[in-house]
């Protein structure tokens, strides 16, 4: 018996899932994909208030679209199973899945960090991606479709002084992705990485640029990027193309978006 046909839904007919929904890239995204004339939209994120308050801004820009929120503790395996359930009863089909989590580690010389801290900083890390795409995985092969778009960071791929231990981090979000990329492509599942550096305009980079080294780490940086430092739209806009049918050939990818930084 032959396989059912791939299933590649155009925007305004898919239902979109955005880990860490509610600020920075997650809510630039959320805005990106109604103007793109997506209307079921799902936010998920910890705080309850912050994430009623992101649902209502995306649904006054978007009065017509159906926009929930879920609270979730994306690093938690029940849970994240748990919000993709809930995200079905609300939406129906999860078409796309965006997961746009940061965790609070600022870069530092490894002798300096607390060893301690390792492990935690990489499982707030790299677990609520993972969890995130292992949970929505069957819905999308049981639909013979689906996009998923995580978001790590231009340390996956080149080697800084102060980002040992976030490089290895977003090195293995990358590599997860790739792989589920080559797993899941057969059944019509398309997964992509962004890489970006610097992002202006979030709380990521508010905290980074504070004072010690991070702060003169990101500075040199943000003085590499000559066609300008990016911010949430600009990765926004790339996420929204690679949920959308002009990115159907494109899978396992991982794209650095960082005003030329670095070229990697």
């Amino acid at each position: 018996m032959s396989e059912a046909p791939i299933l590649v839904r155009a925007l305004p007919d898919s239902g979109v899932v955005i880990t860490g929904g509610t600020s920075g890239v997650g809510l630039a995204a959320a805005h990106r994909f109604t103007e793109a004339g997506v209307r079921r939209i799902v936010l998920l994120g910890r705080d309850r208030e912050r994430g009623e308050t992101a649902r209502a801004a995306v649904l006054a820009a978007a009065p017509d679209a159906q926009i929930g929120f879920v609270a979730v503790d994306a690093g938690d395996p029940e849970e994240a199973v748990r919000a993709v359930q809930a995200c079905t009863a609300l939406i129906g089909s999860i078409d796309v899945l965006v997961n746009s989590t940061t965790s609070p580690m600022l870069p530092e010389l490894l002798h300096r960090t607390p060893i301690e801290e390792i492990g935690p900083a990489l499982s707030g890390q790299i677990l609520p991606p993972l969890l995130m795409t292992r949970a929505v995985l069957p819905g999308m092969r049981a639909q013979r479709g689906g996009a998923i778009i995580n978001i790590a960071s231009d340390a996956a791929k080149v080697a800084t002084p102060g980002e040992s231990v976030i490089g290895a981090g977003m090195a293995a979000i990358v590599m997860f992705s790739r792989t589920a990329a080559m797993e899941a492509k057969r059944d019509g599942v398309r997964v992509n990485a962004l890489t970006p550096s610097l992002i202006t305009g979030t709380p990521t980079s508010d905290r980074v640029l504070a004072e010690g080294f991070s702060a003169r780490l990101f500075t040199k940086a943000a003085s590499l990027a000559h066609l300008g430092v990016a911010d949430p739209d600009d990765l926004a806009a790339l996420i929204v193309f690679l949920a959308s049918p002009a990115a159907a050939r494109l899978t396992g990818q991982a794209i650095s978006v960082n005003g030329g930084i670095s070229a990697a």
